[in-house]
């Protein structure tokens, strides 16, 4: 491996182009913000502040999700795996920590200067990229310095907010998460990036598994810890399989998309002038992650108020779990399965099944009810499709 090289564009028909180790060792990282998220989600739950815990979970999951979607996407264009270049994402990954260590405060009292110390961080190596980028790539030096430019000023917005007192950070935030979504927008206009269609969509898939392996942990650790303080065993078990029938089938619904072809199909629009609707797959996965994320903290809930630890209601915490399951199913549905018409059941299978998942969770107030649910309308799809396939379109 050469000690440095320039950063030129990789062919987005790369054959056998897949996840690399030192892109692998970064979403191991991202673990640790995720989990510190969910786990805040949980406790916010519990103690039954929903309004605060809705804010609080958005706006620290959107600074999450989007420092891991610079860093994936311009990897996929430009990863040389110099030694330069593995050193600034190291950078990035101790951005991530310092960030991953803020999350509590930020969630709890929106005390996010050390969260925004860990952005800052990952943001200047990324800067740093993308100018290295733009001298060794002449036909998108204007695509690379735009985006240079785009992310300092927004670094600069995120350290500027630290300024406002704690009620307008809000209103910060919703100022500047449109302008961090407009950054690529704007940039991509001069010329493409060549990202790589089955690149991304391993990449994408990979972080649904973290954040779906998340939800696994997060759930198992409440039910070890209720077993080691209670005998309700009957309803810990019955929250424990619900869980489980919940996360397979949230696996299965994503892994069932065509997704590298649904990317590709993307990435044709975005070259043809047909951005808003490449765009709806890249940034809709943030509600993808971020519900998956939420589901754990829910099932988490669930185990409390089972247990007596919780001011929640049973029914409460039921449709903190239906709703990001609905939630999910949905966001799934609008990235991906609206892309394709594999049978008569299909365009419509997800959008019934989360109102299906709510109405369950509002009257049942049962994890249980709600895995059964999800699982049949699983299994629903799986039997439809292999009785009248059809090719994606």
């Amino acid at each position: 491996m050469p000690t440095t090289r320039p950063l030129t564009a990789r062919a987005p028909d790369e054959e056998h182009r897949t996840a690399t180790s030192l892109e692998l060792f970064f979403d191991l990282c991202f673990v640790v913000a995720v989990a510190q998220a969910s786990t805040s989600l949980h406790h916010a739950l519990a103690e039954g502040d929903i309004g605060h815990a809705l804010v609080g979970y958005s706006m620290v999951f959107f600074g999450i999700w989007w420092a891991w979607m610079n860093f994936s996407w311009f990897a996929s264009a430009y990863d040389n795996d110099d030694t330069l270049y593995r050193l600034t994402v190291f950078v990035q990954i101790a951005g991530v920590l310092i960030l991953a260590a803020g999350v509590p405060r930020a969630f709890d009292d929106y005390s996010f200067g050390v969260a925004v110390l860990g952005y800052v961080v990952m943001r200047v190596a990324l800067i740093t990229q993308w100018l290295r980028a733009a001298h060794a790539d002449p036909s998108r030096r204007v695509t690379d310095r735009r985006y240079a430019l785009g992310v300092g000023l927004c670094t600069v917005g995120w350290a500027a907010l630290l300024l406002l007192p704690g009620r307008w950070l809000l209103v910060g935030w919703l100022v500047m998460a449109p302008a961090e979504l407009a950054v690529p927008a704007w940039a991509e206009r001069a010329e493409p990036t060549t990202w790589h269609p089955g690149h991304m969509a391993e990449r994408y898939g990979l972080f649904t598994l973290i954040v779906l392996g998340e939800s696994v942990l997060s759930a198992t650790m409440a039910v070890q810890a209720a077993l080691d303080a209670t005998d309700e065993l009957g309803s810990l078990l019955a929250i424990a399989f619900g869980g489980l029938l919940i996360v397979a089938s949230l696996w299965w619904v994503y892994f069932s998309q065509p997704t590298e072809r649904v990317v590709e199909t993307a990435r044709s629009w975005f070259e043809g002038g047909r951005q808003s609707d490449s765009f709806v797959w890249g940034y809709g996965h943030s509600v993808v992650f971020a519900s998956a994320a939420a589901v754990g903290a829910g099932i988490a809930v669930a185990v409390d108020v089972a247990t007596g630890h919780a001011e929640l209601s049973e029914r409460g915490a039921a449709l903190a779990v239906a709703g990001a399951v609905a939630l999910y199913m949905l966001s799934v549905w609008a990235v991906s399965g609206r892309f394709k018409d594999r049978t008569r059941v299909g365009p419509l299978s997800a959008p019934v099944s989360a109102a299906a998942v709510l109405v369950v969770g509002l009257v049942t107030g049962s994890v249980l009810a709600i895995g059964l649910v999800v699982a049949a309308t699983v299994a629903a799809f799986v039997v439809a499709e292999s009785r009248d396939p059809s090719p994606v379109p």
